[in-house]
């Protein structure tokens, strides 16, 4: 039986999917993941994706209205930086029933510092 708190995390994990379930925004936040803590200015972003301004513009606001991205002013720029514990509050909303909470040896621990470009 779901309580509330179980229909808010769904609805959550919905609203993430959902902003994640588009080519462009699925790129746009990988890319973001992989720069790290540094982020990217929409610039930047629209340069390595070669997505028009635009339509850049309309990506970055649901990823951000997800909560899966934040954004940062630097003077007339905005910079843009993966969410990663939104992205691990995600991995363990789905994971969550695995094994029945038993420890799980086929569940992988991702080591971001293991793993090379």
């Amino acid at each position: 039986m779901n309580n509330n708190r179980d229909l808010a995390a769904e609805a959550r994990a919905v609203k993430v999917l959902s902003a994640l379930a588009h080519t462009s925004r699925l790129q746009v936040f990988r890319l973001l993941v992989g720069s790290g803590p540094d982020g990217r200015c929409p610039g930047q972003i629209a340069d390595a994706l070669e997505i028009p301004a635009n339509a850049l513009s309309f990506h970055l606001k649901e990823l951000h209205h997800c909560g899966l991205i934040t954004q940062q002013r630097e003077g007339r720029f905005l910079r843009y930086r993966p969410d990663m514990n939104a992205m691990r509050d995600l991995m363990l909303f789905l994971t969550a029933h695995c094994c029945d909470g038993e420890f799980c040896e086929g569940m992988p621990v991702v080591d971001c510092s293991a793993l090379s470009a």
